[in-house]
Parts: structure tokens; C-alpha cells; sequence
């Protein structure tokens, strides 16, 4: 009973780990152990602040520490500096494909944490691509991208807008735009208005 118990902490823990990277990562590695405690209160997982301290020291996640005459919160690489912002908030398109927006969520099984990126027409409001793994790597949104690709007849110039987390500022994800003929688009670090669809629009299933 107390080798079944202990395997089960040790699970937990990894599954904690998984949510705590993403959350990490997502604040473009800016989050100390407190704040990335607070999102996972956010997001449900019942967790303690010294569990998740614990976890990334585990990890090696060292949050970084702007120096104090920086403008950004974060040293952005030449890649992600050079990637526009060409959805500017504005959600809407005249045609299905045009404007495309990503992002990756989690949910909680009986086997872990199941990562599912999604990616949204924001002409139609429903999701025409999306993919789903037990970690949330470059291939899985670069999967989801690809599933929307099959599933929408794409006009040229057409845009796919996310943040500016690691993986979709990569260039692994950039090369599968260029194959697609997809123009990039990263909101600002930091701004959740620019790298989202309002909830006020309705989200459907292609």
C-alpha cells in the first residue's frame, strides 16, 4: 500500500512538472515559483507554492531577471524579434483561412496531463485544426496547423496568429508556415488581448 501511495505522489509530481514548464514557458520564462503557482490556482491544479518551488529548482526553470534600465520583460532572440504583429486585434476576416489564430491548452486524465493545441478561423469562429499529445512540443502545434491546412482552402496571404511562446517562435513551426504558404503573426509578450480571440465569439467544430 505505501510503494502503491509513494508511486502515485511520484506521478503526480511529473504531472504537476508538466503544467509548471507550460505555464513557465508561456510567460517566456519571466515566471518566478509564485506566479506560476497563481496560474496553476487559475487553471485548478491543486498544488502548494513549496510543490511548485520544488519542482522547477527539480527542473532547473530559473525565472530571468530583467536588468532595470531594459524596456522588455524579456531578451527576445533575432527570430522572435523579427516576427510582425499582423492581426493588431482585430479578430475578423472577409473569408475562411484568411486569419488563423493558435494556442495550446491542457486537460487533466486519468494518465496525466493531455496537451491539445487548437487553431481558429476567425472568420467562421470554429476550430479547424488541432492535435493532441502528452507534451506540448513544436510537432504538436505544427500538427494542428497542418490539420487546418487539410481542412480549409487557405487564400493566399493568409496569416496564423499566436503569443510568443517558445515553440511558436521557433524554426522548426516557422519552416511548417513557409511549406504552407502561411504568413506568422506574434502578439506582444505579455498582452493577452493581443494574442487571443475574444470570448465573446462563439467557438464551433469545423
Amino acid at each position: 500500500m505505501e510503494r502503491t501511495r509513494n508511486l502515485g505522489d511520484a506521478q503526480r509530481r511529473i504531472d504537476i512538472g508538466r503544467v509548471v514548464e507550460l505555464s513557465f514557458a508561456e510567460s517566456d520564462e519571466t515566471y518566478g515559483y509564485r506566479r506560476v503557482h497563481a496560474e496553476l490556482v487559475r487553471w485548478d491544479v491543486d498544488c502548494s507554492p513549496e510543490l511548485v518551488r520544488s519542482i522547477m529548482r527539480e527542473l532547473g526553470l530559473v525565472p530571468c531577471q530583467p536588468r532595470p534600465w531594459r524596456h522588455s520583460l524579456t531578451e527576445a532572440g533575432a527570430v522572435v524579434a523579427a516576427i510582425p504583429d499582423l492581426v493588431n486585434r482585430d479578430f475578423t476576416a472577409d473569408v475562411p483561412g484568411a486569419k488563423m489564430v493558435g494556442d495550446i491548452t491542457y486537460i487533466p486524465t486519468w494518465q496525466g496531463w493531455l496537451f491539445l493545441a487548437t487553431v481558429i478561423d476567425c472568420h467562421t469562429k470554429a476550430v479547424i485544426g488541432w492535435a493532441m499529445d502528452d507534451n506540448y512540443k513544436t510537432p504538436l502545434i505544427a500538427a494542428a496547423v497542418q490539420m487546418a491546412a487539410r481542412n480549409c482552402d487557405l487564400p493566399a496571404g493568409a496569416i496564423f496568429h499566436s503569443d510568443r511562446g517558445s515553440n511558436y517562435t521557433s524554426a522548426e513551426f516557422a519552416e511548417t508556415l513557409k511549406e504552407l504558404e502561411i504568413r506568422q503573426s506574434v502578439g506582444r509578450t505579455g498582452i493577452c488581448y493581443d494574442n487571443g480571440v475574444p470570448r465573446t465569439h462563439q467557438m464551433v467544430a469545423a
